[in-house]
């Protein structure tokens, strides 16, 4: 496992496993990255490391190979990166793009955060513990976020639940925040 994921070039970033999503538009004119939002992610819920999520972000999840993917094989959803239990990165959207991972959301008053934000899906759920690699990759990944967008600042980094309390519960109870801000601050 590595943590130095390369450089950004037009907001991929070139050591990591790149799959396109057409679930993405450009963001506002003159809006760039500010807000960092961790997410947690599996599929089928509470399995690991299938190919379900690169499926549903790329619209290509098949309705009929499980149950609970009948539900959700029509979302038309996405995240900037998401974060493998063995710490692989994968990067779906550039990070100049808008990426649709936060739904209807608000930070600091600020509604739409996809328009500012950067998402990141940890595999894993809410009441399952995260894996070491997966948290020395983020704060990785998190530091090259905010070395290439200073506007992205210390305090900048929140849950989905955050910004969407009531509708989302992730990355959940077992997410350890200490773990995330005392690594990756630059």
């Amino acid at each position: 496992m590595t943590t130095d994921h390369g450089n950004f070039v037009a907001g991929w970033l070139s050591l990591v496993r790149q799959v396109p999503s057409p679930n993405c538009d450009p963001r506002p004119e003159g809006v760039i990255p500010e807000l960092i939002v961790v997410h947690g992610i599996s599929l089928p819920p509470g399995e690991y490391g299938g190919p379900a999520i690169e499926a549903l972000f790329t619209n290509t999840l098949d309705p009929g190979a499980h149950p609970y993917f009948a539900n959700i094989a029509q979302m038309q959803v996405s995240a900037h990166f998401l974060v493998r239990r063995t710490g692989e990165v994968v990067q779906f959207v550039s990070a100049e793009s808008r990426a649709w991972h936060a739904g209807v959301s608000c930070w600091r008053g600020r509604e739409q955060c996809n328009d500012f934000s950067i998402g990141i899906e940890m595999e894993g759920c809410d009441n399952e513990d995260y894996e070491e690699a997966q948290y020395l990759v983020l704060n990785s990944l998190v530091s090259a976020l905010r070395k290439q967008y200073p506007s992205i600042a210390h305090d900048a980094i929140v849950g989905h639940s955050d910004i969407a309390p009531g509708r989302k519960t992730d990355p959940g109870p077992s997410f350890d925040w200490s773990r995330l801000t005392s690594q990756s601050v630059v």
